[in-house]
């Protein structure tokens, strides 16, 4: 059995690094991280040069004397490979593994992320590091897992290099088989790009204001993905061979340009995920995150990682003030937010937490990253708080392995994703819509899940859920539509927004009748469209007397079926009275078309009319600042109320509940502390 994620107990850690610190410090700092109930640590992400300091000499005592050591006091290792950060006599020797700029202008050694994928140079020696890692340190017993480098495509997730070109051109050849497919599927006939020899082929290059074809970008950003996926894959294979019985393999973060299932699917038995709700509160994101929900926005993130495993670890969880020396200056967490930000993770499916980090480094770049110890390493209040959180983890141990119950879904696809980062059409509509769906399930206490439409996705899949948002699919294609279908046909409840449909899956625009493979499903025909604009008053769409802003873009509709009816229609603009909202019966579900973007107010509508709002009252009545989150395990179901707040706040328990961190039995107004939390069964 694993050792953590394990479904039987919630297990907490923390990240250390003995190659930055005296080995005098090491026996003391592993006694005392036991004492405070830290049971894992994470290790060598970045010491590729302590194990081979020059290419082929390998040198590994350093390791081992530390593995001897954790073995010796009961602390568990998880072990990385050191591929983030090449060694210098590596780059300096073989300038052909650095990334660059579009322009090729090289990353040199000196930060990290500098490498590519797709050398095969790097490759090289990625095989022959990881080899060396996993089949020396893979057998000892104080290793329990491993790590595949650091946050992959973490700060670079785009690739100049002369081997990612090579490696695109085999990328689009397995793809299209031909240059006549290629040029059909990029629309080459457009400003005179068409390709008559692979060679003309490259990678994104620098054109007058940046108007690179869309439909090669598109394919580059899947090209991204495939190339981390398979640099993954290349690592997890070797690991493979030297995992004990019960150790699991993992990489953590969550970033863009990366199908994350794909890769979690081929290389990972669970993914990890950097949790970092300081960020809300540094100076360059102040602003931003104070007009939505500041360090609760994480929430969205721990959303996504649920969609790649529903249960999951936390590899780096804030633990003190966090900043670089030339960048992201935030404050220390405030009493009680540690707690918070771990039950944050705990609350969406992570059943193991580990700080970053022991102690705060005197040196490089994130001397003011601050961890569970400063600088001295004295005794300190966030190392008491961490001793109050592993009490807690204790006493919610028995919600280990429970999963998050959502009956409301976003639906999201990885074309759809990445052609809104390109397309600024479809990312004002998807920006909007994404956010103001999350911001108004929390503020209404309705768990929500997102869930990937993908090759393997089946109607089945959706069934579990009531509601299903899909606001802007502009990228379909007939599989992913008849899966829609199913479900609704089946008794599902579909909501579409603006501009779905208007493209295949190379990114060009269809052809068909808008909403083109929505159009019978929906029961909607699209006339006449346009954005709204910015000189005139907001568009309004009446909705049984509700007045809905019609935000960013607005799809005319028509009815086009029998069974579609008009439920609202636009007001105050030239096309008032044109039908903006069209519910379509289909078997035993329905289908509701919104011919704009979702502002907050919006979704909260559409969640109470559809009846998925509040899905708990009748048990918890929490005020808006706080956030709930259900887990659920063999029937029984596991309530974590969050408080935001820098105040108290007063919730009402409808329903006897045990507070596990208590063991007793409450019901009536509790009074919950500033940045509290509570864990409560049914």
């Amino acid at each position: 059995m694993r050792q953590i994620v394990n479904g039987k107990e919630m297990v907490l850690g923390t990240c250390y690094y003995p190659e930055h610190w005296p080995e005098s410090l090491w026996e003391e700092d592993l006694e005392r991280m036991l004492e405070c109930g830290i049971q894992v640590i994470r290790i060598a992400e970045f010491a590729w040069s302590k194990v081979e300091p020059y290419e082929g000499v390998f040198t590994y005592e350093f390791f081992d004397r530390f593995l001897d050591l954790a073995r010796e006091k009961g602390m568990k290792v998880i072990f990385c490979t050191p591929t983030a950060t090449p060694p210098a006599w590596l780059t300096e020797k073989y300038p052909e593994v650095l990334n660059g700029t579009i322009d090729g202008v090289l990353f040199r050694h000196g930060g990290r992320r500098h490498y590519n994928y797709n050398s095969p140079v790097y490759q090289e020696k990625t095989r022959i590091i990881t080899e060396a890692f996993a089949s020396h340190y893979g057998p000892h017993p104080a290793v329990i897992g491993w790590q595949i480098d650091n946050e992959l495509n973490c700060e670079r997730d785009e690739f100049y290099s002369e081997s990612d070109t090579a490696a695109f051109r085999v990328f689009l050849q397995k793809k299209y088989g031909s240059l006549d497919k290629l040029n059909e599927a990029w629309g080459t006939t457009f400003w005179n790009q068409t390709y008559t020899d692979w060679k003309e082929v490259h990678i994104p290059r620098t054109t007058p204001s940046n108007n690179t074809n869309p439909h090669e970008v598109l394919d580059y950003t899947r090209f991204i993905s495939d190339s981390a996926c398979r640099y993954a894959k290349l690592q997890s294979d070797i690991i493979r061979k030297y995992v004990k019985p019960g150790d699991f393999i993992t990489t953590n973060g969550l970033f863009s340009n990366l199908d994350n299932q794909r890769m979690a699917g081929e290389s990972l038995d669970f993914i990890m995920y950097d949790s970092y709700p300081n960020f809300a509160f540094t100076k360059e994101n102040y602003e931003k995150f104070s007009a939505t929900l500041q360090d609760r926005m994480w929430s969205r993130n721990l959303t996504e990682v649920r969609a790649v495993s529903p249960n999951f670890g936390i590899m780096e969880q804030q633990s003190g003030a966090n900043g670089w020396n030339n960048r992201m200056a935030a404050p220390t967490p405030k009493p009680g937010q540690m707690t918070l930000w771990t039950m944050q993770s705990a609350a969406h499916g992570a059943d193991y937490v580990s700080y970053f980090r022991w102690r705060t480094c005197t040196m490089g770049t994130e001397i003011y990253w601050h961890g569970i110890l400063d600088y001295s390493g004295r005794e300190n209040r966030r190392l008491r708080e961490v001793r109050e959180i592993h009490r807690k983890f204790q006493a919610i141990s028995e919600a280990a392995g429970s999963r998050y119950e959502a009956r409301t879904a976003v639906l999201k696809d990885y074309d759809n994703i990445w052609d809104a980062q390109l397309d600024i059409w479809h990312g004002d509509v998807d920006r909007l819509s994404q956010q103001s769906l999350f911001l108004a399930a929390q503020k209404s206490h309705t768990p929500m899940d997102y869930v990937y439409l993908r090759e393997d996705t089946t109607a089945a899949d959706l069934k579990k859920y009531q509601v299903i948002f899909y606001p802007h699919p502009v990228i379909v294609n007939q599989q992913r539509a008849a899966i829609l279908e199913e479900y609704v046909k089946d008794g599902g409840c579909l909501v579409l927004g603006c501009r779905s449909g208007y493209k295949d899956m190379t990114g060009k625009c269809v052809m068909d009748r808008l909403p083109g493979l929505f159009a019978k499903m929906s029961g909607t025909d699209i006339p006449e469209y346009t954005r709204v604009n910015p000189d005139d008053e907001p568009v309004y769409i009446d909705w049984d007397g509700i007045r809905l802003e019609a935000a960013v873009f607005n799809d005319q509709l028509e009815p086009l079926t029998a069974d579609a009816q008009v439920l609202g229609r636009y007001e105050n603009c030239y096309y008032a009275g044109a039908p903006g909202l069209i519910c379509n019966a289909l078997g035993e579900g329905k289908v509701y078309y919104f011919g704009a973007a979702f502002t907050e107010e919006t979704a909260r509508v559409f969640l109470e009319k559809l009846g998925a709002a509040s899905p708990y009252a009748d048990v918890l009545e929490l005020p808006r600042e706080c956030e709930l989150a259900v887990r659920e395990k063999d029937g029984r179901k596991y309530y974590f109320v969050l408080n935001y707040k820098k105040t108290p706040v007063k919730i009402q328990v409808k329903e006897e509940l045990v507070d596990l961190y208590t063991g007793e039995t409450v019901s009536g107004q509790v009074e919950l502390e500033a940045f509290g939390t509570k864990v409560y069964r049914g």
